[in-house]
């Protein structure tokens, strides 16, 4: 009986070791694995927001805004932030009617590393379903171990729940927001609720936002260059940056493709712009054109 007792005791001493170990390999596995980040952007808020700071109106048909600029600044801002961790994607939160992609929405999502998610737009242009959007993929993405940190670009009270729900499954939750003129746009119990808290100010969105004129797309007397030529110049920039600043200090974007700094993005654009004589602000197309041309020449020289 005792010799039993005893050889039972020495089953379970084996077995308790064994899952001992086993959890021993999966904290290494866990401790190897890097952090991993994610920003959430309410371009309801962020349209009215930095329309606001940078154009002084909320009315989003009366700005013009360089998307791809800006989501490649967000993305190296956040690089900086969470220095550790690799990023897993850009979300963009939008509304459309019967949510179906605008030309604008559609260029968005074609970009790497973003996912466009649409609510709808009612009549009277109100964004309807798109924190429940925000609430779904921040606690999916933190109750899966997608994400540690989430950077959340919004100001809405409704997103409390969102970001209790991804902190519920251990992410941190970090709040950015758009610098205000006067007051505040960002509602109290959010910034109760969040890890940390940044503002954007508007020397950040500056480059990225200008208020809609005619003269953004036709300027006077000057015929807009087809999208070979912008091409061009973008190449002719990537040539001229090599040997004016040296092949070791451009050869440090290469990691960085297909974004660029912001305030690289912002001397590829004035440059261009010079060489050019017309204006690129606003015109998404002409701009991605730029940045293909200059990666194109960088590029093929490594």
């Amino acid at each position: 009986m005792n010799e039993g007792m005893h050889e039972d005791h020495a089953a379970l001493a084996a077995r308790i070791d064994r899952t001992n170990e086993l959890l021993e390999r999966m904290l290494a596995e866990v401790a190897k694995t890097p952090s991993t980040h994610a920003i959430f952007v309410d371009a309801g808020y962020l349209y009215a927001a930095v329309g606001r700071l940078v154009a002084g109106t909320e009315d989003r048909r009366a700005i013009d805004l360089d998307a791809e600029g800006l989501i490649a600044a967000l993305i190296d801002r956040a690089c900086t932030a969470f220095a550790d961790s690799r990023l897993l994607r850009v979300y963009w939160y939008d509304g459309a009617r019967r949510r179906i992609h605008t030309a604008e929405q559609q260029s968005i999502a074609e970009l790497p590393d973003v996912k466009v998610r649409l609510g709808n737009l009612n009549a009277n242009n109100q964004q309807k379903g798109v924190d429940s959007l925000i609430r779904s993929d921040l606690e999916s993405l933190a109750r899966h171990r997608a994400i540690s940190d989430a950077a959340l670009l919004g100001g809405d009270e409704d997103l409390v729940s969102a970001v209790e729900a991804a902190q519920g499954y251990g992410a941190r939750v970090h709040l950015w927001g758009i610098e205000a003129p006067e007051g505040r746009n960002q509602a109290e119990p959010l910034l109760w609720e969040v890890d940390s808290q940044r503002t954007l100010d508007l020397d950040f969105f500056k480059p990225y936002v200008s208020r809609r004129t005619a003269a953004t797309y036709a300027p006077a007397g000057t015929a807009r260059p087809t999208r070979d030529d912008v091409r061009f110049v973008g190449a002719q920039i990537a040539a001229k940056w090599l040997a004016e600043r040296g092949r070791d200090t451009v050869v440090e974007l290469l990691p960085g493709h297909p974004y660029l700094p912001g305030s690289v993005d912002q001397d590829l654009l004035v440059e261009a712009e010079g060489v050019l004589q017309y204006s690129l602000r606003g015109q998404a197309d002409l701009r991605r054109a730029l940045r293909d041309g200059f990666w194109d020449h960088l590029q093929a020289q490594y």
